[in-house]
């Protein structure tokens, strides 16, 4: 509701002045009921001020408990909602703050009034050429169609009004802080939008320094994060010391001892240790940055206009270092090794091997399928288990083998199959994987056009479960084949192309209404999901249509499919169970499963 507020009466102005309280101009600081006089000591007003509901209680936060009211702080242009505990903050100016907040020993939160001097960020190249404007209430959706989709002008065009109707508004401009959110021992914070809710609270602590970006809701930034120029989605957490620039940080993620620059990334991205490097990227999310990574350690041209992308599940081994251009398939697993060249990976689940000692680069199809599915059973589950959003505005594709996925294991065994027909003596070798004349070589190639095929027929039949009684209903004239990722949302390119073309048009004319139609497709994406699955059997088979028995041979085989992933979930997690040298640091079994459960 919106809230009523008064100007002071005489006497409250003098019990103010009493108790250390100073205004450039008392008729613009206004309260609304109830008012306190004695929650107001030792301030300074320096402009218009609004002042919520304040009573003798106490605001709590861990082991912190303050009291409501306004304590040796200066505000300026500054809205503060009700039950607010504001302490010892130096300037606190052009901001609204939002019912239940604390803010405790923060030196500056200031911010611009001029929405059109807000700040670009400049993800994924260097040179600025995908530079987006965040606002409140921007997904990663939002910021990856604006980044990638250069090439359409009229959809640039509206995509920036957009954003400024929205940072004209109190709910996506910068300078708001939510309810029930906590910022303590903070250095500064300039130009920011914190959301937080009383169900979702986000919590910034500690030596904190925020600059031109948004916060969403539920997020935590502590232990000495730099931030300038960003977009963090819901249940971020900083921590640790990153420095973070230019960049789009996805729900679920956590960064931490690490620098990251002019990058996307999509959601649960995980990046934990010191000496990583990750700038102009396009990390598409499920992933992991090992430590003493240098992701993009050198451009390849004369300017700093190159980019990494890499599909979801991305996780490069330790020490990895790797050129710009360079692009990966969904689910790569890079072994540990200073790569010279620029890469093209396009077999998505692979192993990829810097061979020094052969000179040469391997890669191994479907690794995760044949040697760690203990791994990739998890990695299905664990993302929609530490899934904590309360609002989920940006839809999220967990399972590793949905329809992207599925079209990339389909090309990648067309591409196994001709270099397979081509192969000499005995070896594989692949073209266009690498900038370079050493020789590409395929490890397990047959094994891998197996493990490929198994592991469609495993996403078409779990897909497809109870569906057996109405086939037809899964059998559309023309199933989407071409799926795009926008910030984690699986979206067919047909329906994609629709909604730009409606933003060029006006017929979507706002964010709020892109939203709304990425709602619809996320609805019926179970259905479409379902379409492709059946569409990926009958390509497997070479028909049109699934007969009664083509049906009953591949739930047989998803029958034995099953059984192989028990049994191979169990014998890649033995292998660590039985390996003495991870055993030699318990004194007995006793103790390690004590520690490890």
């Amino acid at each position: 509701m919106e809230k009523t507020y008064r100007r002071l009466t005489a006497s409250e102005i003098a019990q103010l002045e009493q108790s250390g309280n100073t205004a450039l101009d008392w008729s613009v600081v206004e309260v609304a009921e109830p008012f306190n006089s004695a929650c107001l000591r030792g301030n300074a007003f320096e402009g218009p001020v609004r002042i919520g509901a304040l009573t003798p209680d106490r605001v709590r936060h861990g082991e912190l408990t303050l009291r409501e009211g306004i304590f040796n702080s200066t505000l300026s242009d500054t809205t503060v909602g009700d039950h607010a505990a504001i302490h010892n903050v130096r300037m606190l100016s052009n901001y609204t703050l939002g019912d239940h907040v604390l803010l405790f020993n923060i030196e500056e939160m200031t911010c611009r009034t001029d929405v059109r001097g807000a700040a670009w960020l400049e993800p994924m190249n260097e040179n600025g050429g995908r530079r987006i404007l965040p606002f409140s209430g921007m997904t990663i959706g939002d910021a990856y169609l604006w980044a990638r989709y250069r090439g359409r002008k009229g959809l640039m065009e509206k995509l920036e009004a957009f954003t400024y109707d929205c940072l004209g508004t109190p709910e996506g401009g910068y300078g708001t802080v939510g309810d029930h959110c906590v910022v303590k021992n903070t250095k500064a914070i300039r130009n920011v939008a914190i959301r937080s809710t009383e169900a979702d609270p986000t919590e910034v602590d500690g030596c904190i320094v925020l600059s031109d970006g948004v916060v969403g809701t539920g997020c935590t930034l502590e232990h000495g994060v730099i931030a300038v120029r960003f977009l963090l989605g819901e249940h971020v957490h900083l921590e640790f010391g990153l420095r973070l620039n230019d960049t789009v940080v996805g729900d679920n993620s956590t960064l931490a001892r690490c620098e990251v620059g002019n990058s996307i990334i999509f959601p649960a991205h995980e990046q934990h240790h010191n000496n990583s490097f990750l700038i102009a990227g396009l990390i598409m999310g499920q992933s992991n940055i090992a430590a003493g990574g240098t992701i993009g350690s050198n451009h390849n041209s004369r300017t700093a206009d190159n980019e990494i992308a890499a599909g979801r599940g991305f996780w490069p081994g330790l020490c990895c270092s790797f050129k710009h251009s360079s692009r990966f398939a969904s689910y790569c697993l890079l072994a540990k090794g200073d790569y010279p060249a620029e890469l093209d990976i396009k077999l998505p689940f692979a192993l990829v091997n810097n061979n020094t000692a052969k000179d040469r680069l391997e890669v191994m199809p479907a690794y995760w399928w044949m040697y760690n599915m203990y791994a990739m059973d998890r990695n299905s589950k664990k993302f929609a288990k530490r899934d904590k959003r309360v609002v989920k505005a940006q839809h999220i594709e967990f399972d590793n083998l949905a329809p992207d996925t599925a079209e990339e294991i389909l090309q990648g065994m067309e591409l196994l199959r001709r270099w397979m027909a081509n192969a000499k003596d005995g070896v594989v070798t692949a073209e266009g994987m690498e900038k370079s004349k050493r020789p590409t070589v395929i490890l397990k190639g047959e094994e891998g056009l197996k493990a490929y095929e198994d592991m469609l027929v495993f996403y078409a039949m779990k897909t497809l479960e109870g569906c057996s009684d109405n086939l037809p209903s899964c059998h559309p004239a023309d199933p989407s084949t071409d799926w795009v990722n926008i910030g984690g949302q699986l979206v067919a390119k047909n329906d994609l192309e629709r909604l730009i073309a409606d933003v060029e048009s006006g017929a979507i004319d706002s964010w709020s209404q892109l939203h709304g139609r990425m709602d619809k497709l996320w609805t019926s994406y179970p259905d479409q999901r379902r379409a492709h699955a059946y569409g990926v059997l009958c390509r497997l088979a070479g028909v049109g249509e699934l007969s009664d028995e083509l049906w009953q041979r591949y739930v047989q085989r998803y029958t034995g499919i099953q059984q192989y992933i028990e049994e191979q979930k169990v014998a890649s997690r033995h292998k660590d169970e039985v390996n003495p040298f991870r055993n030699m640091t318990y004194w007995d079994d006793p103790e390690r499963d004590a520690v490890l459960g």
